[in-house]
């Protein structure tokens, strides 16, 4: 049987062909749970050779979906990759048999939020607490445990699974025994205000916020994540006027290498001015939604047919999956936080440095790498402590395990190995 929200996913799929909700409803009832699309594992299809999609019960309140390589034999290392947005478990299908192959167990979940993972709500007015960052951490504990390991190898992170790889291994040094941060530079466990009985602080006085600057700038923008927390953004994206497949494929070419203004560099503060100078993916005009931003840059049909690393079959795999679920569920992850839900707990750990051996990988074009100004400098600097190598990838920009799988397999096991 289905729970509550796959019903409700289904249900909003079937919204997208066009019948009303109603007449959505009553289909619905009328198909036993065994048959609704998307509740099962992946088709063989769409699955290198080696690799099996799996779902893992009562995890942390889941139903976890888990794509697996490495599984044929026991004892072995255990890595634990983790996806961002907008993606999928999926989105390491190219690096995960060049892991195994060297010997490890490799799994790769759709996090809460995303794909064929279930338990959580796709609704924009849900309750965010279950989106909580520690509460994420508690996913990926739980799903180790239920594979039966109290310890892995190594927790490797791409976009918005990289700080959520770098609290995992803040909180849990004794579990994650290593981490891999990709495209997004982990700055460190948030500040608690220090010796404010010596030198009080002063009241301060309101006035402009940065984004308040960038919407006055004389070509007036905003911030992508203060977009993603609106409640249009879902529906601008997930029923975008160029249709969903031509959306994520606009997207995936606007932040990847192939789209040739991708030439990132260091911003010199954390000013709306600078701040303008990155890609309207990031900082985007302040009247347009993410669809019409990335619709611009959309690939001529001789770059869609010369990409090798999004092939149209690939691309159908996340047109496929997002038409079910929408983007909502890793919008709240966005969302929560903005919310400012989870600060104190997260607190706890202000100060604390990542002491196991870590690495960074990213594109040589991308613009994630600098897009918090200081972030990539403190994450070496300070906040890593066992920073062992950092490696900007030519000829990759975003996606950067995608792009150059085989530089990304490389760069990993180098990594790995380093820790024997």
């Amino acid at each position: 049987m289905i729970d509550d929200n796959s019903r409700r996913q289904f249900l909003q799929a079937l919204a997208i062909a066009g019948p009303s909700m109603l007449m959505a409803k009553k289909l619905m009832a009328q198909i036993p749970d065994t048959l609704i699309p998307g509740i099962g594992p992946y088709s063989d299809e769409w699955l290198p050779v080696g690799m099996r999609s799996r779902f893992v019960d009562k995890v942390n309140g889941l139903r976890v979906h888990v794509l697996e390589t490495g599984y044929e034999t026991p004892n072995r290392p255990v890595l634990l990759l983790l996806h961002g947005f907008p993606e999928l478990a999926y989105s390491w299908r190219k690096v995960m048999v060049p892991l195994a192959e060297a010997g490890y167990h490799v799994l790769a979940p759709d996090l809460r939020g995303y794909g064929r993972t279930t338990g959580w709500s796709s609704d924009y007015d849900t309750d965010l607490t279950p989106f909580r960052m520690l509460n994420k951490v508690r996913d990926a504990i739980g799903l180790i445990s239920a594979f039966g390991y109290r310890y892995i190898d190594a927790v490797i992170g791409h976009d918005f699974g990289s700080p959520l790889a770098a609290w995992c291994a803040v909180t849990r040094p004794d579990i994650f025994r290593s981490v891999v941060m990709m495209s997004a530079p982990f700055g460190g466990t948030p500040s608690i205000p220090f010796d404010t009985i010596s030198n009080p602080t002063l009241e301060s006085i309101s006035g402009p916020s940065i984004y308040d600057d960038l919407a006055n700038l004389p070509r007036p923008r905003k911030h992508y994540q203060r977009y993603y927390n609106t409640r249009g953004a879902n529906e601008s994206m997930w029923h975008a006027e160029q249709g969903l497949s031509n959306f994520i494929r606009a997207y995936y070419h606007h932040k990847s290498a192939d789209w040739k203004d991708n030439r990132p560099y260091r911003l010199a503060a954390r000013t709306a001015v600078e701040w303008a100078k990155m890609p309207t993916y990031y900082i985007m005009d302040l009247n347009d939604n993410m669809a019409e931003t990335v619709a611009r840059v959309m690939p001529t049909t001789s770059e869609i047919n010369a990409n090798t690393w999004l092939t149209e079959a690939e691309l159908e795999v996340y047109s496929a999956e997002y038409g079910r679920t929408s983007f909502q569920g890793g919008l709240n992850s966005y969302r929560m936080g903005a919310s400012g839900i989870g600060n104190a707990e997260t607190q706890l750990y202000a100060g604390k440095t990542i002491d196991q051996p870590s690495m960074f990988i990213s594109g040589a074009s991308d613009w994630g790498t600098y897009q918090n100004p200081g972030s990539f400098e403190r994450m070496q600097e300070r906040t890593c402590t066992d920073m062992r190598s950092v490696h900007l990838v030519e000829g990759a920009g975003h996606w950067v395990q995608q792009e150059q799988a085989s530089e990304t397999s490389r760069l990993l096991l180098a990594f790995l190995d380093s820790l024997a």
